[in-house]
C-alpha cells in the first residue's frame, strides 16, 4: 500500500528548530515532486516548499524564505523539511503530498495523489 508517513513535529521555543520528514512506503518518491502544506486552526491549508521531482529544485512561500530548507534523499525514499527561526506564527499541522507535476503548480492541493496524516508543530514560549 502506497503511503506517506511524516514525522518530526513537536514543541519548539520562538527561535528553535526543528526536522520533519516525509518517508514513503509502497512507492518510490523519484520523479515525484514533493509539496509540504500546513493547517493552522480555523485557516485554509497553505503551501510551504516543493521540491522538484527531478533536480531537486525548490520553492519557498514568502513566510518561510530564509528559514525553511527543503531537501530529498532518494537512497532514503525520504524528504526533510528543516525549520529554523521558528515563530509562533507556524504554529500547524504540516503535512506532505507527493505528484509527478511541475513546480509551478505545485501549491494546488487538488493535483496531490498521496498524503501523509500530518504532524503536529507547535512553536510557544
Amino acid at each position: 500500500q502506497a503511503q506517506l508517513v511524516e514525522s518530526g513535529g513537536g514543541v519548539v521555543q520562538p527561535g528553535g528548530s526543528l526536522r520533519l520528514s516525509c518517508a514513503a512506503s509502497g512507492f518510490t518518491l523519484d520523479g515525484y515532486a514533493i509539496g509540504w502544506f500546513r493547517q493552522a486552526p480555523g485557516k485554509e491549508r497553505e503551501g510551504v516548499s516543493c521540491i522538484n521531482g527531478r533536480d531537486g529544485a525548490t520553492v519557498y512561500a514568502s513566510s518561510v524564505k530564509g528559514r525553511f530548507t527543503l531537501s530529498r534523499d532518494n537512497a532514503e525514499n525520504t524528504v526533510h523539511l528543516q525549520m529554523d527561526s521558528l515563530r509562533p506564527e507556524d504554529t500547524a499541522v504540516y503535512y506532505c503530498a507527493a505528484a509527478e507535476l511541475s513546480l509551478y503548480v505545485c501549491y494546488d492541493i487538488n493535483r496531490y495523489d498521496y498524503w501523509g496524516q500530518g504532524a503536529q508543530v507547535t512553536v510557544s514560549s
